[in-house]
């Protein structure tokens, strides 16, 4: 956690730039995310070992559900705080307030979010310009280095833009929320119209 500290102060000068700030902020976001699949590691172990006690139950039942106690409270703290920050995060991204994706541009932002070629001119075709296009709908960070395999682990972008929107609703009245399947929504432009909400 020293790393995200020390990012954390460097993104707090004032004399940082956009292109600086969407750099720490991804740096601090993959680290996160790496810090709260490590927990969720530990939290499974301990499940697994519950597991196999169960095996021998009666004898083993009571170790056993203290096992899984265990697991459920393993570093409870430390992951809510982590799905805070990663929240928070996810936030700036979807709605970027701040206009990272208009003060770098296109091809900067682009470069900064490591998206291929392929899926550069396709991003460019369809219009695809802000962090919540490129990140949120269609996770496009680091597409140059990992490929695609399906439903799978997002980006650590991703994961952070997912947790914001899946709050979102969880919190929104749902009268209130808009309609994903409308024309402008971004899950609308991809439905053929036939199974398009009308």
């Amino acid at each position: 956690m020293n790393i995200i500290r020390t990012l954390a102060d460097i993104s707090s000068k004032p004399t940082i730039t956009e292109r600086d700030n969407l750099t720490i902020t991804r740096r601090v976001v993959r680290r996160m995310c790496q810090t709260r699949e490590e927990i969720r590691a530990e939290r499974r172990e301990l499940r697994r070992q519950a597991r196999k006690l169960r095996q021998f139950e009666p004898f083993t039942k009571l170790a056993a559900d203290l096992m899984e106690e265990q697991s459920r409270n393993h570093r409870a703290a430390e992951l809510e705080n982590l799905r805070r920050v990663l929240l928070g995060y996810g936030r700036l991204i979807v709605l970027d307030r701040e206009g990272i994706a208009d003060a770098l541009g296109f091809d900067a932002l682009a470069d900064l979010l490591n998206i291929n070629r392929v899926d550069r001119e396709r991003a460019r075709r369809e219009g695809w310009r802000t962090l919540s296009d490129l990140v949120a709908v269609h996770d496009l960070e680091n597409s140059s280095e990992r490929r695609r395999d399906g439903y799978g682990k997002g980006s650590s972008l991703y994961e952070a833009a997912f947790l914001a929107m899946a709050e979102f609703i969880r919190t929104t009245p749902t009268h209130l929320l808009p309609d994903p399947f409308a024309p402008s929504a971004p899950l609308g432009q991809k439905l053929p119209p036939v199974l398009r909400v009308v």
